[in-house]
């Protein structure tokens, strides 16, 4: 199809409903993390169900988005990316209702299908419709602001959970996402392939949903029952070869959702693989951010919003710039010096110990956040632009979808492994220092127990106001240790997306596109 000038009516127009659709869901995902304790404590929720509540609407997401890419090329961008919206907005509302955890996550489901139709949506009638000498510039623009939005949900889910309205996160996606539609309804021309005669993958996506689902169910029961039970290691044997045999549909099918073809090009495979490690590291590292904050450091939900706002600054001045750089010089030094830099952040951020709270932000959390802003600046536009450009535009939602898929897919590992992980970490360190407390095996035995519900762990009452400061700090001491790991694991993680750069991204150039 005929593209646009990014500064013409109609490309403004194009960025504007991309943002505000994006934006709705990438405030819902930042803010949820922010206002999780004040949800825990009025759902009255364990750790496993906090991380099912983010996991429910990013395993409907993984699993889904790659047909709904899929769709938009062959029935209409705009048509699908309006159906999505209209879905999560329905999503949103309900989620708001629930009135307990069981609910909330079925809820979440619900965003997660609209989600998974309106997100590859806002990236591909950018890719498909401005400009390709100005797709980079149009990326970087999509990416700052959604960015400055995105990184404000937790300063609004903060003030919002403090006051005891932590609900109306969900609340706040239906003005914004009517208004989408508006825009899209009467400024946005309809964008599709029309060459594109293929069917729908419905083997793909049912295999790679429930292979996901059978992933995450293992990883989030072990903690409570060990890698030797039955359920544990059959759920993750069985999600394992679900994905395997996903991979062997694929390769054989003649309308794959994941068309094995694209990973031919180096850096279309090597922009994903950084894409997995990146956010998988950023993911784990922004819930454990929150969560010491809140639940340890003694941050009011606000406060705990509030730290993010370097990282929010960095993104505006920097994204649209580091995106417009990249067009003319080409991602790869963006692609390797980026998650470098905020693997180092994130490793910087892992050896803060117990603080005084608020009062020493700009020495303990603030010079992590900074570097971590700055890796995550000089990434997000260049590896869009990357992934995009890497693919010829008839095939921009694919392309968008799958990246987007894995940008989930990571995030789902991220909560499911690294939410184990901290649960583990944690008991191991409290069965470690409890030995030292005169308590019977009886009280020992609870207060091991309440390390599921790591940072919100509660001190039995069968314990007495002599031992209670005791095991208050040990909680605390204890969800620090687990916490400085996955900080450090996940640093790891953002090191290897950076090698994955300097690996597969050989020429200042992408390759030959993917038609």
């Amino acid at each position: 199809m005929a593209t646009v000038a990014l500064r013409s009516t109609e490309g403004r127009w194009i960025i504007v409903t991309a943002i505000l659709a994006s934006a709705m869901a990438f405030i819902d995902a930042t803010a949820l993390n922010v206002v999780l304790p004040s949800l825990q404590r009025n759902l009255k929720a364990s750790g496993a169900d906090l991380f099912w509540v983010l996991n429910a609407y990013l395993l409907m997401l993984a699993s889904l988005i790659l047909i709904g890419g899929s769709l938009g090329d062959k029935l209409g961008r705009k048509k699908v990316f309006m159906i999505g919206i209209f879905i999560f907005i329905l999503g949103s509302a309900t989620c708001g209702l629930a009135s307990s955890a069981t609910l909330l996550i079925t809820f979440r489901m619900i965003q997660g299908i609209g989600g998974a139709l309106m997100i590859p949506g806002s990236l591909s009638l950018i890719s498909s419709s401005i400009n390709e000498n100005e797709r980079g510039k149009a990326i970087g623009t999509w990416s700052s602001i959604t960015t400055l939005v995105t990184m404000g949900g937790p300063v609004l889910g903060g003030a919002l959970a403090d006051a005891g309205l932590w609900r109306y996160i969900f609340f706040i996606n239906v003005p914004i996402g009517m208004i989408a539609l508006f825009f899209l309804w009467r400024k946005v021309a309809e964008s599709r392939d029309k060459d594109s005669q293929k069917g729908l993958d419905f083997p793909g996506a049912i295999l790679i949903a429930v292979g996901l689902a059978m992933l995450t169910f293992g990883f989030l029961r072990m903690p409570s029952l060990g890698f030797s039970d039955p359920e544990v290691y059959g759920s993750i044997t069985a999600g394992l070869l679900l994905l395997i045999v996903f991979i062997v549909v694929e390769s054989k099918s003649s309308h794959p959702m994941l068309p094995l073809s694209l990973f031919a090009n180096l850096t279309f495979s090597g922009t994903n693989l950084l894409t997995f490690f990146l956010y998988a590291g950023l993911g784990a590292g922004m819930l454990f951010l929150s969560l010491n904050m809140v639940q340890v450091q003694g941050y009011s939900q606000l406060q705990s919003g509030l730290t993010f706002l370097p990282f929010t600054v960095l993104m505006i001045t920097i994204a649209r710039f580091a995106g417009s750089l990249a067009d003319k010089y080409g991602p790869r030094l963006f692609l390797i010096v980026g998650p470098c830099l905020a693997g180092t952040g994130l490793l910087m951020l892992s050896f803060v110990k117990q603080t005084q709270g608020p009062a020493e932000y700009w020495t303990t959390f603030f010079p992590g956040f900074l570097v971590l802003g700055l890796g995550m600046s000089f990434t997000v536009a260049p590896l869009t632009a990357a992934v995009m450009g890497a693919v010829s535009d008839h095939l921009s939602g694919t392309a968008s979808g799958i990246n987007n898929a894995t940008t989930r897919i990571a995030g789902v590992f991220a909560n499911a492994v690294f939410g184990s992980l901290a649960v583990l970490f944690f008991s191991a360190a409290v069965q470690k220092e409890i030995k030292t407390l005169p308590l019977d095996p009886q009280q020992k035995q609870a207060v091991i127990a309440q390390t599921i519900n790591l940072g919100n762990a509660m001190v039995p009452e069968s314990i007495d106001i002599i031992n209670k400061k005791a095991v208050v700090k040990m909680y605390h001491e204890g969800f620090i240790d687990a916490y400085g790991k996955i900080m450090r694991m996940s640093a790891g993680l953002g090191f290897l997306g950076g090698l994955m750069a300097l690996i597969f991204i050989k020429s200042r150039s992408p390759q030959k596109k993917i038609a």
